[in-house]
């Protein structure tokens, strides 16, 4: 061979092996990179290309995929009853992506999951359509339609929790919204979801999991444990030292209570937390310090994102308030903020004898064929009391639904603990306040259920707002659905 056409043949081998080295790095190396680049959009075809899995509540799926043979999409996401399960599946849409569990899950409920890749593979060689897996939730479906229909045409939240497993019974947030009404990528879709963003009373945001409220005085409760805790009191029929009025410290302010009519000088724990007396709870707060205060919070979840797999706003109690900013955090304001799901966690917490349980949403995974990809497996978040401060705090709550502010809880055959909250918000504090209730319920047999609730701007007529008139209801009503009572 002579020597220009040996150059040839050297360099056409060069540009061969660059060929293939190059081949080889953009679909090994790179291929994960290019796949979720924002451009690609075959990856955003092929979503649509196949049925998606499904979302199942109580052993249905509440999601569907219809075959729109579209040029580009040849599937579109629906949801059953999708106003009152958006907070717990999200969105899935064509032109605007996905939320929560439709987000987090998607690789199982696409097919794309790693996971799968032997179903996927079989199906490749037998012909088989391309089929998602489902993603079965914890959701009770008796309990969710209850919490929506209690809330009605209310602003707010509801969170209802199995005690000893974490398993979230319940997630609802009005008002809501309809996720197959943007599911698409038509003009009418544009609008549903240009109208949704604009609407002032923000029915795309879950309030159960990403709003923080001042919780009020349901956050007496977290006060009350840090100081059975801290051994400030050895019995809930203990006589705080609480004088009337009550200066809070290092100031002139006078903590004033809700009603004249409650006998909070000097009160016992017990009955302190049946009338719900600020001063009680605001000077034991300020005097266990902000140091064990958030401590106890702490073991509680504030100051934490909680993974649903949903992650949850962080619930707070400050670490850099004032002597009398601090007498005001454990009353439930000032600085203190929770999520609905936070305040089911305390209840929750309680109700398990101290043990507090990691929340969780999605039970299991599994393919199209029904075999398990996932099962969760259950574990505590944290030892928020001992169980003689539970029990000494079940007994407190029990005694404000037989005879303090939440008896509006009552169900005959149960035994129901709560705590009500009225929370003052705004710029000094114009603002309507908020209804909170949180409770919990058990039967004979030992099922228990632990339940949120809050309600924003409940009424135009101020006087009229309180956690034991609205929000109480709307929590019996998810206990006895929960309970079967």
């Amino acid at each position: 061979m002579n020597k220009p056409i040996r150059r040839v043949s050297i360099f056409c081998l060069v540009l061969i092996l660059a060929l293939m080295v190059r081949t080889n790095w953009v679909q090994g190396v790179q291929a994960d990179s290019w796949a979720t680049n924002k451009n690609n959009k075959r990856q955003l075809y092929d979503r649509y290309a196949h049925p998606r899995g499904n979302i199942i509540v109580s052993g249905q799926p509440v999601t569907k995929s219809d075959f729109v043979n579209g040029l580009r999409y040849k599937y579109k996401r629906s949801w059953v009853d999708g106003p009152m399960y958006a907070p717990v599946t999200g969105y899935s849409s064509q032109a605007y992506g996905s939320s929560q569990l439709e987000n987090l899950e998607d690789g199982i409920l696409s097919g794309t999951d790693d996971r799968l890749f032997f179903r996927n593979t079989l199906d490749m060689l037998t012909g088989e359509q391309k089929r998602g897996g489902d993603v079965v939730t914890t959701i009770n479906a008796k309990v969710q339609k209850a919490a929506f229909d209690a809330m009605g045409n209310k602003k707010g939240a509801v969170v209802a929790l199995d005690p000893k497993t974490g398993a979230i019974l319940g997630l609802v947030s009005t008002p809501s919204y309809d996720p197959g009404t943007f599911a698409g990528g038509e003009a009418a879709d544009t609008k549903a979801w240009t109208d949704l963003n604009a609407d002032p009373n923000k029915p795309m945001l879950n309030r159960a999991l990403k709003e923080t409220y001042p919780p009020g005085s349901t956050f007496k409760l977290v006060t009350a444990t840090a100081a059975f805790e801290n051994g400030r009191y050895q019995s809930i029929d203990d006589a705080t030292d609480t004088p009337e009025p009550y200066v809070l410290p290092g100031t002139t302010t006078q903590l004033k209570n809700e009603s004249p009519n409650e006998r909070c000088e000097n009160a016992t724990v017990k009955s302190g937390m049946d009338q719900s007396c600020n001063t009680v709870f605001a000077k034991m707060g300020a005097d266990l310090g902000k140091e064990r205060m958030r401590a106890q919070a702490e073991k509680f979840g504030f100051n934490s994102t909680i993974d649903t797999p949903v992650r949850s706003e962080k619930s707070v109690f400050p670490d850099s308030s004032s002597p009398d900013g601090t007498a005001q955090d454990s009353i439930g304001q000032h600085d203190t903020r929770a999520t609905p799901l936070q305040m089911a966690m305390v209840s929750a917490a309680i109700a398990n004898n101290g043990s507090l349980m990691q929340p969780y949403l999605v039970d299991q995974e599994r393919s199209a064929t029904l075999t398990t990809v996932s099962k969760h497996t259950e574990k505590q978040f944290s030892q928020a009391m001992s169980p003689a401060t539970a029990q000494k705090m079940q007994d407190l709550m029990v005694s404000v639904v037989e005879n303090g502010t939440g008896t509006n809880a009552k169900i005959p055959g149960l035994q129901v603990g709560g705590k009500t909250g009225t929370a003052q918000h705004g710029e000094d504090n114009a603002g309507l306040p908020f209804a909170w209730f949180t409770s919990w319920a058990k039967t004979p047999d030992g099922q228990s259920v632990a339940v949120a609730v809050v309600v924003e701007d409940g009424s135009q007529n101020r006087d009229g707002i309180s956690g034991g008139r609205l929000a109480a209801p709307i929590a019996k009503a998810v206990m006895q659905a929960a309970l079967g009572k």
